[in-house]
């Protein structure tokens, strides 16, 4: 059934036979050694074939017991909240939209001169503004550049070091985001389980003997725990890092304007490749969704070749409202108020859960998470019956459920956060 010579032919018959359902998920292909016996080529020859269809998506290796087609993949959970539900929606993972600025304030002072092909792809005055900002961060000299958001910014620095079918180490549970775009990108996502204090060094440090390529780290405020690095488990984890420098390190500090947490180096002197990306979709709103991405120069000119000027700039209409945003002395200072609000929404909240003899420490970030010893679906229904939509963790995890859930904090008032305490209580107490 299956023919060919070269690696190519041999892949593009086995990717026709799937194709027109002759081989179907689940199907185990023959061993390397019976192929090549039977098509009276190289074991080499079928090996790499194999190798292609796992790096593409088409198969998945299963060590001992052999190469297996892969099923068509089943819809991903994505971010964002349902508009049509009944329920008050806890599941968004959104800025509370009273604390978004008002842009039509701001329309009037952006530069209304066309941008044309040629011009400078990075906005000059949030270039200026960006370079300032991030200095304090960075472990090294390097380069600012703007991506449409963390994860387009993740994506395209990915592909600038890293080939299909490499290996990533990420947090676990892990933002949806992340897990979707290292999916369809074809990486291969190296779980690294965090706690309180962040990720877990000694999973790091077996990911990276595994031979992860690359290493995304969230410093503050992650998604969905709202665990922020302490500064042992950064200095530890930096340390690990050090004994890696080839390996890619990103640094996705996507909530630095609003974040209550200290930021704490990570980064090694040693780390040849690194990014800090800092996203302002919870800032300034996710409609306003770019990002600054301050990374070494070499990263930094491969980024460039992914964001050349006229095809996937980010528009200057758009960094330049960012910009006239950023910049006002006044809408700076409701940026703390906006820091102590979301603080003080995580705090409320656990202590409201306290209360109800639930103790949970408060996190960062807009979201709350309730970690739970088995699955969360009959409390997310419970708490359905009683009027609130809220995450299912399990969703967030890589290769396994992630037990919890995730609660949006946005929105609630003071008398909301007294009443869901109460509502999640009922059920656990029975």
């Amino acid at each position: 059934m299956i023919d060919g010579k070269t690696a190519n032919e041999i892949f593009d018959s086995i990717r026709q036979h799937i194709t027109t359902g002759a081989l179907v998920a689940g199907d185990t292909l023959p061993p390397v050694r019976d192929l090549a016996t039977v098509l009276n080529v190289n074991r080499n020859t079928v090996a790499a074939a194999y190798k292609r269809l796992v790096t593409t998506g088409l198969a998945l290796s299963q060590g001992r017991n052999g190469t297996v087609i892969k099923g068509v993949s089943s819809p991903v959970a994505l971010e964002g909240g349902n508009p049509d539900t009944p329920l008050t929606d806890l599941s968004g993972g959104n800025p509370a939209p009273s604390r978004l600025p008002d842009l039509s304030h701001y329309f009037a002072k952006i530069n209304k001169h066309p941008r044309l092909y040629g011009d400078e792809v990075v906005s000059p005055g949030l270039k200026t503004w960006a370079t300032q900002w991030m200095q304090d961060v960075l472990p090294g000299p390097g380069e600012i550049d703007i991506t449409s958001g963390a994860i387009d910014a993740i994506e395209r620095l990915l592909c600038a070091h890293l080939l299909p079918g490499d290996s990533v180490a990420v947090e676990d549970p892990c933002f949806l985001s992340s897990i979707n775009m290292l999916r369809y990108a074809g990486y291969s996502a190296s779980p690294v389980s965090v706690d309180s204090e962040g990720m877990q060094p000694d999973m790091l440090e077996l990911a990276l003997q595994k031979g992860a390529r690359a290493v995304i780290i969230t410093p503050r405020a992650h998604n969905p725990t709202g665990c922020s690095l302490s500064a042992i488990r950064a200095a530890r984890l930096q340390d690990i890092l050090s004994r890696y420098p080839q390996t890619l390190v990103i640094i996705d500090d996507h909530f630095a304007l609003l974040s209550a947490s200290p930021l704490y180096p990570v980064i090694a002197p040693q780390t040849k490749h690194w990014a800090v990306i800092r996203s302002m979709s919870k800032t300034l709103g996710p409609d306003l969704r770019l990002a600054i991405v301050a990374s070494d120069p070499d990263t930094s000119a491969k980024l460039r070749l992914r964001l050349n000027a006229g095809s996937q700039w980010v528009s200057h209409l758009l960094q330049d409202l960012a910009c006239a945003c950023l910049s006002d002395e006044n809408y700076q200072r409701t940026l703390v108020q906006t820091q102590q609000f979301y603080a003080s929404q995580q705090q409320k909240l656990s202590q409201a859960l306290q209360q109800q003899g639930i103790e949970l420490a408060a996190g960062d970030g807009l979201n709350l998470w309730l970690p739970l010893q088995t699955h969360s679906q009959s409390l997310a229904f419970a708490l359905a019956k009683a009027g609130w939509l809220v995450r299912e963790g399990e969703v967030f995890g890589i290769n396994a459920p992630s037990h919890g859930l995730r609660i949006t904090l946005s929105t609630l008032d003071d008398h909301d956060i007294t009443r869901l305490a109460a509502d999640i209580h009922q059920p656990l107490k029975r």
